[in-house]
């Protein structure tokens, strides 16, 4: 695919007041969220919720893509339409998983590093040819005091997601570059704003090294957090300042937009966050999101496995999907919070 389809692609993701819907769990994160409603992790049970999802009445209005898991783009919805073709129906756009998780990077203890670059070509060829059109790569960076990360601990990860990216329009996908800096611990929000911004030079340097086109890519990163430990949390005026800051010092003009995890915040600090930062404004690429629990937690709670409550599930996530909407032009104001779906 020519570089400008790929820019086009990555643009749509990040459209006006749109953000993408993260519904690419693996086997051992589903389980978790289904124990919380005390449904099991079948097939079906997987396959009916993500239905459930994918089928939401005017989702489009604030969704432009949706992530999918391997399981996933092969499935099907209820009346046996590929949940790919049904989101394309749509108007929003099939992306998928690829990488194979975050193992312990050899001797460096404390350290992760993503697997699933072997036979990575063939499968993006695959995922291709299933519908998919965009790509993303997950890279855990753990904070511990002043020794973790290390240098080698994030090269060793940006290094991978380059590489990946690099395969991934190779295959006619856009990737979305995925370093997540976790929130795990006491650490303050100058340790995560220093560690984020060290990450991500260093992806931007090893992206420019492998070649990849940045208007065909998409970021997907942390906000700049203090660890959920930490015993003096930072404010949302602080979370937005300094993340801007961060990405500001960070993150080149070219690419199209850096689209957020929630990364353990609340559904109401995920979209807090984002609009504060939207409100700021002055910066030169879209600020969007790309969350999971922080989209589908109210929806699954509302939904408990049973087709009843399938419209209610749907509702519970149309309304949070509105919120971010909001979110993504500065719009959004807690009082929208309890206003009918």
């Amino acid at each position: 695919m020519a570089a400008t389809d790929l820019a086009s692609i990555a643009k749509d993701l990040v459209a006006e007041n749109k953000g993408i819907l993260a519904a690419d769990e693996s086997f051992p994160t589903i389980e978790k969220r289904f124990k919380s409603i005390s449904i099991e992790s079948t097939e079906e049970n997987r396959r009916a919720y993500r239905d459930m999802l994918f089928t939401t009445p005017r989702l489009e209005e604030f969704i432009s893509g949706v992530i999918l898991f391997d399981e996933t783009i092969r499935q099907s919805s209820s009346d046996g339409t590929n949940f790919a073709e049904l989101l394309q129906g749509r108007g929003i756009t099939p992306g998928i998983k690829v990488d194979a998780g975050a193992k312990d990077l050899a001797l460096f203890p404390g350290e992760k590093v993503t697997e699933g670059l072997d036979g990575l070509r063939g499968r993006l060829k695959e995922y291709h040819g299933l519908g998919a059109r965009f790509t993303k790569w997950r890279a855990v960076i753990n904070i511990d005091g002043d020794q973790i990360p290390t240098n080698f601990g994030i090269t060793a990860n940006t290094h991978a997601l380059a590489r990946y990216a690099a395969l991934s329009q190779e295959a006619g996908l856009v990737p979305i570059v995925e370093p997540e800096v976790m929130m795990d611990g006491p650490h303050s929000i100058q340790r995560c704003y220093d560690v984020t911004e060290q990450t991500l030079t260093s992806l931007f340097e090893q992206l420019q090294l492998h070649r990849v086109s940045l208007e065909g890519t998409l970021l997907k990163t942390n906000m700049v957090l203090s660890g959920k430990d930490a015993n003096d949390r930072a404010g949302v005026e602080e979370v937005a300042r300094m993340t801007i800051d961060c990405l500001k010092a960070t993150v080149p003009a070219g690419i199209p937009g850096v689209v957020f995890l929630s990364g353990g915040q609340s559904d109401e600090e995920s979209t807090a966050h984002l609009n504060a930062m939207n409100q700021i404004g002055g910066f030169p690429w879209e600020l969007s999101f790309s969350y999971g629990r922080a989209l589908q937690a109210p929806a699954i709670a509302a939904w408990k496995g049973e087709e009843s409550n399938v419209e209610a599930g749907q509702r519970a996530l149309y309304h949070r999907a509105k919120l971010n909407g909001a979110a993504r032009s500065g719009g959004y104001t807690p009082e929208m919070e309890t206003e009918a779906a």
